[in-house]
This record gives structure tokens, C-alpha cells and sequence, in this order.
């Protein structure tokens, strides 16, 4: 039984945010830190000023937080912007970059050492013209996030389709890419929020992923997924190509933990054992349990549940 590392959640599950019912939700139902998501706002604030947006964040606002979540025994693990860092139209480029930029002074403002996000692609160009776009990118964000105080990490989900058909959108998704970036981005501020959903849909052997790039893991998400037999028999590997949707292959989905493949025992023993004690960050995306307020939060309580096996 794990007593370091604390449960969480990424509050992306919720729509509209009210931070303060938000943190006092979770307070109630056990869990020990959020995962802030912080998109650029759509819609103006309401009077009372609970959504959480970067642009407008100062240290006033950070102090009430900050009191907020010491009044539940609460902390926030990290916050999370996840855009396509390296987008082919530059316009769109630089508003994604001055958000993030805006992100990580929110973090340095709360105290928050940890912010997320994706190194994203470009369809227009090669693997390898990615991967080195991307270290000219990742170097001077880093960077801006180290004089900050702040580490940058990045997710591991490919976002198949996401910018073009059969093309992934994030070229962070393997441990082949995972060198190739940290060669590019050597720099301790620069790591994972390692996800092993999506190792698992692709192969990948999540316990080794854990061993081998241990020293690179900062934060990690809790979500599950599930092989559906009758998609893998009816589509194969490369998933339904018939009036596709980005991240419905039709032969797996994404689950809460514990109503998958991962054997998040040995996933938990395997952090500890390589020096990992801090946040399981629980990813919400279980089509299941999703479409509403309470069966969003009957969902995270079913994680909670199941990681509380091995995490008290």
C-alpha cells in the first residue's frame, strides 16, 4: 500500500467549472489534488469570478485560491493546456504559445510546479522535420518556464486524426520519439505526464516505459482502456476508416482505471520501485460514464475506488 502518492483528477470531465464546488467535491469524496485545465475561456466570466482563466490571473486571485484549497486539504498537481505547439498556421501558432506562456505564470503564481501540455505535429512536414521543429520550439518554452520556476511535461497520447486522417497529431506518443525529443530538449524541466492508456492500444509495454524514462516522469494520468473484440475482428489495427472520428478506432476506448487491461497494481509497485511518490492524476474519458454532471463524478468515484486499493 502506497501512502506518498495522492489521487487526483483532471477537471477537464467537468463543463463549467466552479472552482470552489469543484475542489470541494473532491475534498469530500477523497481525493487529494486537481489537475487544473486551463483553455482560453469562450464566455465571459460570471459575477463571482470561479472559472479559472489565465489571461486575467493575478496574485489576488491566485491568494484566494490558494485559500480555497487549504480550507479542504486540497493541492492542485499541475495545470494543463493541450494544444498543437508546433501548429503549421503561425498566427495560430503564437496565440497557443502567449496562452501557454500565460499558463506557466499562472503555475509560478500559485506555486504549481508542474504544467502540461502536447508537443503536437505537422502534417505538412516529415517525422524527423518534426521532431527537430519541435526542439526549436520546446527549447525556448522550457526555457521560459525554468526562469519561472515551472517544468514543462508532456502527454503521451498520439491524437490520431486530430489534425489530418491517419496522421498523429502529437509526436510524443512512443519511447522511440520520448529519445528523440529529450535529445533535442535536454533539460530537466522539460519530462512526461505519462499516460499508459495509450501505450496500451499501441503495444507498448507500460511497466518498461515506466522503468526506462523514470527520470523523465513528472506527473502521471490514471486511464484505462479496453480491447473490443468485435471492433479488432471488423476493422483490424488501423481502426475504422469509414466515416472516421478522431479517437474512435472502433476496436478500443478509453476507460475509468480498473475497467481495463492495466494491472494498475504492478503500474503503481513499478512507479514506486523507479522513485515515483507523487500524483496519479485520474483522466476522465470513459464514454460509459460520461454525459452528464453525476455520471461524470459516479465515474471518478469508480476510479478512486479502484486506485484505492493500492493508494491510501
Amino acid at each position: 500500500m502506497n501512502m506518498d502518492m495522492k489521487i487526483g483528477f483532471l477537471t477537464a470531465c467537468f463543463a463549467n467549472i466552479n472552482l470552489e464546488d469543484t475542489i470541494k467535491w473532491a475534498a469530500q469524496n477523497g481525493f487529494k489534488a486537481l489537475e487544473l485545465a486551463v483553455w482560453p475561456l469562450q464566455v465571459k466570466l460570471d459575477e463571482k469570478d470561479t472559472l479559472i482563466d489565465a489571461a486575467q490571473f493575478n496574485q489576488d486571485k491566485a491568494l484566494q485560491v490558494k485559500t480555497v484549497l487549504a480550507a479542504h486539504g486540497m493541492e492542485i498537481s499541475a495545470l494543463a493546456y493541450y494544444e498543437n505547439n508546433i501548429h503549421p498556421d503561425l498566427n495560430i501558432r503564437a496565440g497557443i504559445h502567449q496562452h501557454l506562456k500565460k499558463v506557466v505564470d499562472m503555475a509560478a503564481l500559485l506555486d504549481v510546479n508542474l504544467v502540461g501540455t502536447f508537443v503536437g505535429a505537422r502534417p505538412d512536414k516529415t517525422p524527423k522535420e518534426n521532431i527537430m521543429e519541435i526542439g526549436r520550439v520546446f527549447r525556448e518554452l522550457v526555457s521560459y518556464a525554468r526562469d519561472r520556476g515551472v517544468k514543462l511535461m508532456i502527454e503521451n497520447c498520439p491524437m490520431e486524426n486530430w489534425l489530418a486522417f491517419g496522421f498523429p497529431g502529437n509526436f510524443a506518443y512512443s519511447p522511440g520519439l520520448w529519445n528523440a525529443l529529450f535529445n533535442e530538449v535536454s533539460d530537466d524541466h522539460f519530462g512526461l505526464n505519462l499516460d499508459p492508456s495509450h501505450l496500451v492500444w499501441l503495444g507498448i509495454d507500460y511497466l518498461q516505459a515506466v522503468c526506462d524514462f523514470h527520470d523523465k516522469i513528472l506527473h502521471t494520468h490514471a486511464k484505462d482502456t479496453e480491447f473490443l473484440s468485435q471492433g479488432r475482428n471488423r476493422y483490424g489495427l488501423y481502426g475504422r476508416q469509414i466515416d472516421p472520428e478522431p479517437w474512435k478506432s472502433g476496436w478500443w476506448r478509453y476507460r475509468i482505471p480498473g475497467l481495463g487491461e492495466i494491472n494498475w497494481q504492478k503500474y503503481i509497485d513499478a512507479l514506486q520501485a523507479n522513485g515515483y511518490d507523487s500524483f496519479l492524476s485520474i483522466e476522465h474519458e470513459d464514454p460509459i460514464w460520461s454525459g452528464s454532471e453525476l455520471k461524470v463524478k459516479d465515474g471518478l468515484l469508480l476510479g478512486y475506488k479502484h486506485l484505492s486499493n493500492w493508494i491510501i
